[in-house]
């Protein structure tokens, strides 16, 4: 990490150290220099809108001014007003000229944020300004030029809007000279954690409560859940708990029923308007395989040595009765494994034994093995698994 990345962090109050992060903000440092169009990519939430303050400030434009526009906050019919300007009279209400943010940050830069709300009028009129730095205001004719550097942000997929013919493409390439893609909150590891503690300290110094800390157990699940809304939705989280838990170690179950009721039955389940993806779950699924293999391991040991501990022991089909009951307590007979079990037999098993453990309630089921009903629905399909006597015939998916 060069210095400019850390004074970056540093005056931005940046946390995290996540490689995809830090690439986004060496990128931004290295562009700020040249003078050419930058946009800004990623998600609600991911924090885009400190890309175009470094850019500016690591820039020569800095002593200039900077103006931030939220194009998607602006009504269609004002926008070309409040862009460029318009003259007196140039419409009901125009009972004054008045100055466009164009003209207003004249050698300065500016952010066009959800650029890809721009109607398709007012989006012909910026690649004018991009392609020869001049404009009109709002009823005039008279062509002003103006010279600006423009960095644009959007969470939308603009090559999909191109060809659904809802943004120009030549814009787009205009636009996209150099593009910065920033990380969505799940995929920056143990910044979230970091970003958690961050925010809670905050609160706690504000608002003069006691801090909170975190187990952790709910420390990965932090790290499982998706967080569709991103950093801003993790604030926002971490604020609530912090109020109403203050003093208290945050428990994974206390995290869980302070997410959204859509998003609580898995820590890892997705958000809606994505595609879902079973890997994380999947991963979990491994992990509780893993520890069911370790302790059928210690078992057969303390077996070997003499200790009694039939209590502990898990039903697991596929090691082939690892251990013998013949007899009363005192006669037992450990038996050899005969044979490994497949990675989709540790699976099966997992979950079937959730499933016994709760008497067939799937949801609960979902909660011990940490994934979603939708998944576990999949599982006990792609398995043929026929438990469902004893359940609380719960068929709801989140």
């Amino acid at each position: 990490m060069n210095d400019e990345v850390v004074k970056a962090k540093q005056r931005f109050s940046i946390i995290g150290n996540s490689p995809a992060l830090t690439a986004a903000i060496e990128r931004a440092v290295k562009v700020a220099p040249i003078d050419l169009s930058v946009l800004v990519t990623g998600e609600s939430g991911s924090g885009k809108e400190f890309f175009p303050k470094i850019i500016h400030a690591f820039g020569a434009r800095k002593h200039k001014k900077y103006i931030a526009v939220n194009c998607g906050a602006i009504p269609e019919g004002t926008i070309d007003s409040e862009l460029f300007g318009h003259e007196k009279g140039a419409f009901t209400g125009a009972i004054n000229t008045r100055k466009g943010y164009f003209e207003e940050a004249d050698g300065g830069t500016i952010f066009l944020d959800e650029v890809a709300e721009l109607p398709l009028t007012t989006q012909a009129r910026l690649l004018r300004v991009l392609e020869t730095g001049e404009f009109l205001k709002v009823g005039s004719s008279e062509v002003q030029k103006t010279d600006i550097r423009i960095v644009a942000a959007t969470n939308v997929d603009l090559v999909k809007a191109v060809a659904k013919g809802k943004f120009r493409e030549d814009l787009y390439y205009r636009l996209s000279t150099v593009v910065i893609n920033v990380p969505n909150l799940h995929d920056r590891g143990d910044d979230i954690v970091l970003l958690a503690r961050k925010f809670a300290a905050d609160f706690s110094e504000k608002y003069l409560t006691a801090p909170i800390t975190f187990a952790e157990d709910a420390k990965r699940a932090m790290q499982l859940y998706r967080w569709p809304g991103n950093v801003r939705q993790l604030k926002n989280i971490i604020e609530q708990m912090a109020l109403f838990e203050a003093g208290n170690e945050i428990s994974r179950r206390m995290l869980i029923e302070a997410l959204p009721l859509d998003h609580s039955a898995s820590t890892s389940l997705v958000a809606c308007g994505h595609e879902v993806s079973y890997e994380t779950e999947r991963e979990m699924l491994l992990k509780l395989v893993y520890s069911l293999k370790t302790e059928v391991e210690e078992l057969r040991k303390r077996v070997d040595a003499g200790v009694a501990t039939s209590s502990r022991y898990p039903s697991h089909s596929a090691t082939q009765s690892l251990i013998k009951y013949e007899g009363n307590a005192e006669a037992r007979e450990v038996e050899d494994v005969v044979a490994v079990p497949t990675l989709e037999e540790s699976e099966r098993d997992a979950v079937a034994a959730a499933l016994r453990r709760n008497a067939g309630n799937k949801k609960k089921a979902a909660e011990q093995l940490n994934i979603s009903q939708r998944t576990l629905y999949r599982k006990i399909h792609e398995f043929g698994l026929d438990l469902d006597e004893g359940a609380d015939n719960e068929t709801s998916v989140s």
